[in-house]
């Protein structure tokens, strides 16, 4: 199947990140936060490293321990 003949085809012209967006705000309750970038995409000679943002809110591995909560 080719993009033309697609039944799912896109023709509103929003980039990928204005889709990604789009879709984390429209659920009940959503907050700008929720579509805030969770990884951080980078190339060095050749290779790709992706790493979790700082400023993710869910991050990772296990939970905080109540000392670490303080």
């Amino acid at each position: 199947m080719n993009d033309t003949t697609n039944s799912g085809a896109d023709d509103t012209d929003m980039t990928k990140e204005e889709k990604r967006r789009d879709q984390l705000l429209a659920a009940p309750d959503a907050v700008e936060s929720d579509a805030a970038p969770r990884i951080e995409v980078s190339k060095h000679d050749g290779n790709t490293r992706i790493d979790i943002a700082d400023t993710a809110a869910v991050r990772p591995g296990p939970p905080p321990t109540p000392e670490e909560d303080d």
